[in-house]
């Protein structure tokens, strides 16, 4: 783990998520791993980015005494954002099963490359609860900073990101408009995008490449 800057958190030199990055950039990985690989660093970056839960003591009967032990005092919100997002949710309701869930649905213009929205759905009494965006790639950064302002609106507090993969200029762009937004990554990635407003050595879209609806084996390479 290391921090690229103070909100921005790369997991990239641990030797597992590396390999795992690799195997998601492979083309010859299919979707029922590709999907199984989205879980699994999720589920390695979901350790550090919930570890400063609330938590409280209890009293508890264990074998041998009664002793106090640490609980969780609080949740979270876990909000994918529609579809590549949804790849992301399964790793961190592993780590706490009684996590909410709230959806955004947004496409992204193909002229502007701006985001439009056309789903939001919450759960109820989101006021001061921690929330966790999940969107594998964090390329342009204007979906994810569409929903951080729905978010905030809503009274969401304590919000962070997880991507799989984050370009600089994403990451750039959203903290210059929400500097208090913690970003966690697999793999940050310095320098532009393509013009297409996507990032030349992430792993393609993988919205499809998790459901398994395009094939990379014998498409053209993307531009640089």
């Amino acid at each position: 783990m290391k921090k690229v800057t103070e909100n921005v958190i790369s997991f990239e030199e641990h030797p597992l998520v590396a390999h795992k990055i690799t195997k998601l950039r492979d083309i010859n990985t299919g979707s029922k791993e590709f999907g199984e690989i989205i879980t699994e660093l999720t589920i390695l970056m979901g350790y550090e980015a919930l570890s400063d839960l609330k938590t409280k003591m209890i009293e508890v009967e264990a074998p041998l005494t009664t002793m106090e032990s640490l609980v969780l005092d609080e949740t979270f919100t876990i909000i994918p954002i529609l579809r590549a997002g949804l790849g992301m949710v399964e790793g961190l309701k592993t780590l706490l099963p009684t996590a909410r869930v709230g959806h955004v649905g947004l496409y992204r213009d193909q002229e502007t490359l701006e985001p439009v929205t056309y789903y939001y759905k919450m759960p109820e009494n989101v006021e001061g609860c921690p929330a966790i965006i999940v969107d594998p790639a964090l390329a342009t950064g204007g979906s994810i900073d569409a929903t951080i302002d729905y978010l905030k609106k809503d009274g969401f507090e304590k919000i962070k990101v997880m991507s799989i993969f984050t370009s600089d200029v994403g990451a750039t762009r959203l903290l210059e408009h929400h500097p208090d937004v913690q970003i966690y990554t697999a793999q940050y990635i310095p320098g532009g995008l393509n013009e297409d407003g996507f990032i030349v050595t992430a792993a393609g879209d993988i919205g499809d490449r998790i459901n398994g609806t395009f094939g990379y084996r014998n498409a053209k390479p993307a531009k640089p």
